[in-house]
């Protein structure tokens, strides 16, 4: 957890959230949306870095998309086009099912591509 390359250098919060990322892993949520609209034109594609293995874990990811696009339909539904409060909602959305489905918590970074 410690780089190694400065004394002193490395803060609590970075020493905290490479603890973090070492013990619970990654999901990257990546997905595409109209500028214009809002609307979701593509994704969303789930990475996983340190978390599970992907080809043993191929239901896990589709309820992990499928409850994403549930609540990407909610928002859309709501005109919400703020990507903030969308980022958010997928953090959270999948903080708590996770941490229902299989007691881990890893890192969730949503990344919204604008087209």
């Amino acid at each position: 957890m410690v780089d190694g390359l400065g004394i002193g250098d490395v803060g609590n919060i970075v020493l905290k959230d490479r603890q973090h990322l070492s013990q619970d892993g990654l999901i990257i949520v990546v997905l595409a949306m109209d500028a214009a609209t809002g609307e979701i034109v593509s994704g969303p594609e789930i990475i996983s870095r340190g978390f599970v293995y992907v080809r043993e874990s191929e239901n896990l990811m589709e309820e992990m998309k499928d409850i994403i696009r549930i609540e990407l339909s909610k928002l859309e539904e709501n005109h919400v086009t703020d990507w903030a409060v969308i980022k958010l909602t997928i953090k959270d959305t999948l903080k708590d099912f996770l941490s229902k489905k299989n007691r881990r918590n890893p890192m969730v970074l949503p990344i919204i591509l604008e087209v």
